[in-house]
């Protein structure tokens, strides 16, 4: 498996990099967390017309690739979001755009609004008090001639204070449905909830009695469950490189102040402790970037395998990023824990991006589950 990135690919991460360098460094980054300001529609769009929300749909519903590797475009993408602790609903709005792209043309409007920028779509998945559960999710769709009634709340969902669009993936008497909810329909409450990231916000969003149009059903049965688990596979994918973006930035600081750093007269990189701990960092790093990038390469293969990757790389990357970012904090010593030093902001991003679509334990309970399905 080749994990280079092609000349394409690479332009596509540089202009990413130089545009978030230019518009939301570090010192934005923090004046937002501060302000708790919400997302900035016209820098999503701006960043929608460099291309971040259109490799998953097809050129014919107003999206496309510019390499033909859709995953892998955009987890170049993601690695730069995680450099720069970048807010943005990227993980949220392409798990969307991969499910609504899986319906075909009903909802083009929709897609085109959402690929222009000019429409934030998020994906209503978690639930409170419950982890990771695609098959039986507990809001409840009851039906109502080829529509349905959406009761129950979602929590955890990234962006849900910007969003114009739920996808709600919810549990009907006909088994796991998917609905296409506008934020301003009759009957939906959006409250913004505490996070540790500073700039990745999500909400509890509570949908009482909301009247869903059979237009708005976007799939139904063995079809949205298909989907949920593609969806889950973009957004486990996206979530794992953009940690292995924040870790690498934050390995790369440590890097420089061991080497600007002296202590009882000597430079602290030239501790032989000390150089140990770091050569184990860099090997945990580079295994989670190459899991990451594979994840993203199956997945552009349609390889068989492409779920089981993308449960690989969000369990290995949850459970490797925040003990090397943490490792990081305390090797800069004292002042690696003050609010001043941008190390907690990494840390933020690593910690939240663990428990978001898929703990590494749920990860693992589900490569349990390939597994066994293998073996029969």
């Amino acid at each position: 498996m080749n994990l280079a990135l092609t000349a394409d690919q690479r332009l596509f991460q540089e202009t990413t990099r130089d545009f978030l360098a230019d518009t939301v460094p570090l010192t934005t980054v923090r004046a937002l967390g501060e302000s708790r300001t919400g997302l900035d529609r016209d820098w999503w769009r701006r960043g929608a017309e460099l291309g971040w929300t259109a490799p998953l749909v097809p050129e014919t519903m107003g999206g496309g690739s510019v390499s033909g590797r859709p995953l892998t475009e955009l987890a170049a993408v993601a690695t730069e979001f995680g450099r720069a602790c970048a807010p943005g609903p990227l993980a949220a709005t392409s798990a969307v755009l991969a499910g609504l792209a899986r319906a075909g043309d009903r909802f083009a409007e929709q897609i085109n609004a959402i690929v222009a920028g000019t429409s934030i779509a998020t994906w209503a998945l978690y639930e409170p008090g419950r982890g990771l559960d695609l098959e039986v999710p507990g809001c409840l769709a009851t039906p109502d001639g080829d529509g349905y009634h959406l009761t129950g709340t979602k929590d955890r969902v990234e962006y849900g204070e910007d969003a114009d669009l739920f996808l709600v993936t919810a549990h009907s008497p006909g088994g796991p449905v998917q609905l296409l909810v506008p934020a301003t329909a009759a009957g939906v409450r959006v409250t913004r909830t505490w996070t540790l990231d500073l700039v990745r916000t999500t909400a509890a969003v509570e949908f009482t009695d909301v009247t869903v149009a059979p237009a708005t059903v976007v799939q139904r049965g063995q079809d949205a469950s298909a989907a949920a688990h593609a969806q889950l596979q973009v957004a486990s994918a996206l979530t794992a490189v953009e940690m292995v973006g924040a870790t690498d930035r934050a390995f790369d600081a440590t890097v420089g102040w061991m080497f600007d750093r002296y202590t009882f007269g000597r430079l602290l990189a030239s501790y032989q402790a000390l150089k140990h701990r770091m050569a184990d960092n860099k090997t945990w790093l580079e295994a989670a970037r190459a899991t990451a990038r594979a994840a993203a390469a199956a997945w552009d293969d349609g390889a068989e395998s492409a779920p089981e990757c993308a449960a690989v790389a969000k369990a290995y990357v949850g459970d490797r990023a925040p003990v090397i970012v943490q490792d990081c904090v305390q090797l800069h010593g004292g002042i690696g824990v003050t609010w001043e030093h941008d190390l907690h902001l990494y840390l933020r991003r690593v910690t939240l991006g663990r428990a978001l679509y898929g703990t590494p334990e749920e990860q693992y309970r589900r490569i349990t589950e390939f597994l066994e399905q293998t073996a029969a």
